[in-house]
């Protein structure tokens, strides 16, 4: 990877870069659609992600370009702010340029070439690993004393407010804090966490692309969450509740008959799937891979068929991967409506599960899923020449 990014850093500025940065790119193992209902969520970080060649010049110009997209360079002028630049990429990282600007640092001119080896599009955060990785690359390069909390807040703040997407804290957090063999168990509203074991020695974590864009998710994503709102304000006629993880499962029992039916479906998910990622995290420091493999199955038929999130082609990948042998668990991850799944397969039939997921998705939605083994790694840091 140094090879080719030197080759065309040459390329594109006719000389060296300066230093390298890589951020991963991450799966949330389990915990889905239940971060903005208070609970808890289950990140980590994986190998995949993007990598920032970079280089400090006298010219008063920011240069950007991208392996992923070489039609679309970018020179902009030093200024004192940046404005969104419609929809391109460079966004993401214009935006962590303007954080800075705006606090004071006034940053020179910089040449930048990104190269990311995460699917465009499918749920596994490339904007957040783009935003990371700029904003741990400046902060090294001028010496700003943020730690890697403050990495992940300032590029949460620029994709709220600079790129204009309403997302929460996971993506930029387990980027910027992941470690290597370990998953996050984070709470997104208090920023605590715990790192916990997660040793794949008899097993294969493997990410499923379905190819297909969420057209959906944005959309749905909305009416899940008004509609888990409006379930809590009901539930506090009866009790004082701040969220609906903090609802006890008998209270629920109880009184869901408050709900209408697609809000008991919708509450459901929420509060068992809480508990799934308190089982998971007691699981995995057990190294009970099996256990956690099933709390996975559980949270994707929670998401199918109570929070309705999936889709045919997530359904598909998960229904052929349970009836696989040597498939310990699997599960969708992100938003859902597209995007990816994650499974967990005995390294011995990890090929034969290769084969038979593609077949029998292309033969049942016409084209195939991309596939891509990772190993669970550390999050953002400078590679050394």
């Amino acid at each position: 990877m140094q090879t080719l990014l030197q080759q065309e850093f040459r390329s594109r500025y006719n000389h060296d870069f300066d230093r390298l940065f890589f951020a991963p790119a991450r799966v949330n193992l389990i915990g889905e659609h239940i971060d903005y209902n208070g609970g808890l969520v289950m990140p980590c970080a994986i190998t995949h992600g993007t990598y920032l060649a970079i280089k400090r010049t006298e010219e008063p110009v920011l240069k950007f370009s991208s392996l992923n997209f070489p039609e679309d360079t970018f020179e902009i002028p030093i200024q004192n702010s940046y404005t969104k630049n419609k929809d391109y990429w460079v966004n993401y990282p214009l935006g962590v340029v303007d954080y800075f600007t705006q606090k004071g640092l006034e940053p020179g001119g910089m040449e930048f070439l990104f190269y990311g080896n995460i699917p465009n599009g499918a749920g596994l955060s490339s904007s957040a690993s783009i935003e990371v990785v700029t904003a741990y690359a400046i902060k090294t390069l001028y010496n700003v004393s943020y730690g890697t909390t403050q990495i992940a807040l300032l590029s949460q703040e620029v994709e709220n407010n600079f790129v204009g997407v309403n997302c929460g804290i996971m993506d930029q957090f387990s980027i910027a804090m992941g470690k290597a063999n370990h998953a996050l168990v984070l709470d997104c509203e208090t920023l605590e966490f715990n790192y916990i074991p997660f040793q794949l020695k008899d097993h294969t974590l493997l990410v499923l692309n379905t190819n297909k864009q969420r057209t959906l998710a944005a959309s749905k994503y909305n009416e899940r969450r008004a509609t888990c709102e409006a379930a809590l304000k009901i539930f506090n006629q009866k009790g004082s509740f701040s969220s609906l993880c903090t609802i006890p499962e008998d209270f629920f029992e109880n009184h869901k008959e408050m709900l209408t039916p697609e809000m008991q479906q919708r509450v459901k998910h929420v509060i068992y799937e809480n508990q799934r990622v308190h089982q998971s995290a007691q699981a995995l420091k057990q190294n009970n891979i099996i256990e956690f493999g099933q709390l996975m199955n559980a949270s994707h038929e929670s998401l199918m068929n109570d929070y309705e999130v999936t889709g045919l082609e997530l359904d598909t990948i998960y229904l052929e991967s349970i009836a696989f042998s040597g498939v310990v668990g699997c599960r969708m991850t992100g938003a859902g409506f597209g995007g990816c799944a994650i499974a967990l397969v005995e390294n011995n039939r990890v090929e034969d599960y290769k084969t038979h997921i593609s077949n029998q998705y292309f033969n049942k939605i016409g084209y195939a899923p991309t596939i891509y083994e990772v190993s669970i790694g550390g999050g953002v840091q400078e590679i050394i020449l």
